[in-house]
């Protein structure tokens, strides 16, 4: 079996606003489909430790943890916002605040 097959990509290569986004409706949708509410915490937890590990080596600590904070605080607020305007329009506005704040605070660069 060739090592290639598992090799992992660099993470100055990793689309973290796409890995956020993958994290955010991923989980969300896994666990409403599911109704294990883990399984979404579990998606959600590995898109953003990925993400933490890419946006660590493309700029500084302080920009992770901003970003790292977004992406946790968007998971928080998408329950209260979908009250006021429903799940898929929450998830949807956090998701896009949080991959928005990874292309520009991290991939762009």
């Amino acid at each position: 079996m060739s090592s290639t097959l598992f090799a992992m990509k660099k993470p100055q290569d990793v689309n973290t606003a796409l890995v956020t986004s993958l994290g955010l409706i991923g989980g969300w949708v896994s666990a409403k489909e599911t109704g294990i509410r883990p399984l979404g915490g579990a998606i959600l937890l590995g898109a953003g430790g990925w993400a933490a590990r890419s946006w660590l080596k493309k700029t500084n600590p302080a920009t992770t943890a901003a970003l790292l904070g977004i992406y946790t605080a968007g998971f928080g607020l998408s329950h209260p916002l979908a009250k006021k305007i429903g799940p898929w329009p929450s998830v949807l506005s956090v998701t896009a605040l949080s991959a928005g704040a990874a292309h520009f605070l991290s991939d762009a660069r």
